[in-house]
């Protein structure tokens, strides 16, 4: 089916205008076929941008009929006795919103100084002003939408959310195999907030690793990783931490290495002592020197402040297992900063993994 024709079929989907019979099997198709749901998406999406257009052109509309109906140089010579007031109100709400609105606000706020009161006009204008703040939100929501290239909103619903870490420049990133496992799509999100499609290059179920590979063309190469893979076991008491996503914001959390062995003496693991939570998942640990020495697991246990970290030398075995040679940074530029400058550079390589059901 060309695009051409897959539009129209998606237009008379949409619409509710095809039989049941045609409803049935384009579903099927939309089943077997995620690139046929990205393009709803994307259809979806632009007739949502149009009717912000059509809503705004109406606003201005009206904006600019009731403008008519204001003398606005009769009331502007009525207030010449105060220019400076008048000068500094209008440049105040010149920079926020669109000339129709100002003119608009301007006339208000005139009339409320002359007369002390909105008169008979009073709902009107409390309706406009309500109507211009809604306008330049949707404006302020559609301009953030072309900055981030128009990128479609997920029409599937949000699984589960955790964390991953950058182990090169060029998008490679490390989670834990629990956050991707059934997934329909994967994305990920760095520290500024932008978010970019990615596919689950490789796994290890069995020792809940997941290298996973950013696949959006908006990305740029992240600069030169900071960091170091530790290949050696760490101490007991080691000094630890770690930066993740349990919640939109990131969140840091510090303690030590209190088992070499996790649950039930399993050597796949760290037992540590930072507090974490299900976002957590997936995260770098790190010890005090800058080194990665595991990836935390979020895992529920009877054991109250008892967490988890798959060590590092699993980690590195999975990386050795990738069908290409990873190439992985062996300059460590965070061992001689302080924990506050060590996390400044940290934050900008750890993003939020978002998970959608299939």
């Amino acid at each position: 089916m060309n695009d051409g024709k897959l539009l129209e079929e998606i237009e008379r989907y949409l619409n509710g205008e095809m039989s049941p019979e045609e409803r049935k099997q384009f579903e099927l198709l939309r089943k077997g076929d995620t690139a046929i749901n990205t393009k709803i998406a994307e259809h979806q999406e632009f007739v949502k941008l149009l009717k912000q257009y059509s809503d705004r052109l109406a606003l201005e509309g009206r904006l600019d009929a009731i403008h008519d109906e204001i003398d606005v140089h009769t009331l502007t010579e009525e207030l010449m006795v105060h220019p400076s007031w008048v000068v500094r109100l209008w440049r105040n709400h010149h920079s926020k919103i669109s000339v129709a609105a100002s003119i608009a606000i301007f006339a208000i706020l005139c009339t409320l100084f002359v007369t002390g009161n909105l008169s008979n006009q009073e709902s009107k204008y409390i309706q406009l002003r309500g109507e211009v703040v809604r306008l330049k939100q949707k404006t302020d929501r559609l301009n953030q939408t072309v900055a981030q290239g128009n990128r479609p909103v997920k029409n599937t619903l949000e699984r589960f959310s955790g964390t991953g870490f950058a182990i090169t420049s060029n998008g490679l990133l490390v989670t834990n195999y629990h956050v991707v496992s059934e997934n329909d799509s994967v994305y990920v999100q760095n520290a500024a907030g932008k978010s970019f499609k990615a596919k689950v290059l490789y796994t290890q179920p069995e020792n809940d690793i997941a290298i996973l590979k950013i696949t959006d063309t908006s990305f740029r190469n992240l600069p030169p990783i900071p960091y170091t893979i530790k290949k050696a076991e760490s101490d007991l008491a080691e000094s630890v931490y770690t930066y993740g996503y349990p919640q939109e914001s990131g969140t840091y959390g510090y303690g030590k290495v209190t088992s070499a062995n996790g649950l039930n003496g399993d050597s796949l693991d760290y037992q540590i002592s930072i507090p974490i939570n299900p976002g957590n998942s997936g995260g770098p640990l790190m010890d005090d020197k800058g080194n990665v020495i595991g990836i935390v697991q979020a895992k529920q246990t009877q054991l109250e402040g008892v967490h988890f970290a798959v060590k590092s030398s699993y980690l590195l075995s999975a990386i050795d297992s990738l069908d290409k040679k990873v190439n992985l940074n062996t300059k460590n530029t965070l061992a001689n900063l302080t924990p506050v400058q060590q996390l400044k550079k940290l934050k900008n390589y750890v993003f939020m993994v978002k998970v959608y059901d299939k």
